[in-house]
């Protein structure tokens, strides 16, 4: 039973008293150190549960030389990622691996310049033994920054522009331009002929590599039949206005994620055209508040978004911890692409 009193805080000698074993012992095993047998472990483990100790942070960051906490930096306004289901799925994942590995989650917002800057200062101060960064934009800003700072850093989505050109940066992405391969050959599939793409923001290499998929599987489209949206759900309504000014007769869109698809729906809707009857409509991410909820419910593109949280954790322990095998190879670190699958309900 745990002994839970008003008194002074267990300290490492209790723990160790109670255990049977030396301070140094215990301080190993409360501190995640090697070299201590399985059943040595068991008793001050115990003790530790008994006597309800609580180990001092700053006591095991100076043993460790680890703080225990992992950045995650967010490159979107604090509004769009409370509001966008990608990032919750995402965070989760994040978290919940964190979790998994006894470290703690630190939150950063990166908006503009200004907070790259302190970024970087909080980075290299010492507060986090590494950082995870995704939904960057490719200006290469944030990549520097927090490159400048020194930390380990594993990044959500291929990272580009100049910062990141022909250096060995650690990602986890999914398959994007296969996904979309995948969505514009169902469609072709399908009979549509006329097929148009709502794309996602220039800046991001998620969009570009699904801009690209759509053009290998219809080389020679008329640039009038790629409409221009941000990811959210009214970029996807007001692109497929102007898609539909330009090209009335068109019988089919992918969007290049699910958002957009729902607010081209709308749009159809409001227009009197039926979906599929009139306009296919394919997505991507398959976020199951968006997609199974849409009207009709969305055939879309699927990746792991929250698996690819969990592995962008592991990939930076990993890194870390010096593990080759979950980590590096050769010396270098390892980026992984994970694969997607298309789902077929209703819209196409």
């Amino acid at each position: 039973m745990t002994e839970r009193t008003m008194g002074p805080r267990p300290t490492l000698e209790s723990v160790a008293a109670r255990a049977g074993v030396s301070r140094a012992t215990a301080s190993r095993v409360v501190n995640g150190g090697a070299g201590v047998r399985g059943a040595l472990v068991d008793k001050v483990r115990r003790a530790v549960e008994e006597l309800g100790y609580i180990p001092n942070h700053a006591a095991r960051t100076l043993v460790t030389r680890r703080t225990g906490a992992i950045a995650v930096i967010i490159g979107e306004p604090e509004f769009r990622v409370f509001s966008d289901p990608f990032f919750e799925q995402q965070v989760r994942g994040i978290s919940r691996e964190l979790t998994a590995q006894d470290a703690q989650l630190v939150l950063l917002w990166a908006e503009g310049p200004d907070d790259h800057t302190r970024i970087a200062r909080y980075l290299g101060g010492g507060h986090v033994d590494g950082a995870l960064a995704f939904s960057l934009h490719n200006d290469g800003a944030l990549t520097a920054a927090i490159g400048r700072s020194g930390v380990p850093a594993v990044f959500g989505g291929r990272p580009d522009g100049p910062e990141a050109a022909g250096a060995d940066v650690p990602y986890v992405d999914c398959d994007n331009r296969g996904g979309a391969r995948e969505a514009v050959h169902h469609l072709v599939s399908i009979g549509r002929r006329r097929i148009a793409h709502i794309a996602g923001p220039r800046d991001q290499t998620s969009a570009l590599d699904r801009l690209a998929g759509f053009h290998d599987v219809l080389p020679h489209a008329d640039p009038e039949v790629v409409s221009q949206g941000d990811f959210t759900t009214e970029s996807g309504a007001r692109a497929m206005v102007e898609l539909l000014a330009r090209r009335p007769d068109l019988d089919a869109v992918f969007a290049a994620n699910d958002l957009m698809a729902v607010g081209a729906l709308r749009t159809l809707r409001e227009r009197g055209l039926a979906v599929p009857g009139d306009v296919a409509v394919v997505g991507f991410d398959d976020m199951p508040s968006v997609a199974e909820l849409a009207d009709p419910p969305l055939t879309t593109v699927r990746q792991d978004i929250e698996g690819m949280g969990r592995l962008m954790v592991r990939l930076l322990m990993g890194i870390l911890n010096h593990d080759k095998e979950a980590g590096q190879e050769g010396g270098a670190p390892v980026s992984v692409i994970t694969p997607t699958a298309l789902v077929r309900r209703a819209s196409a």
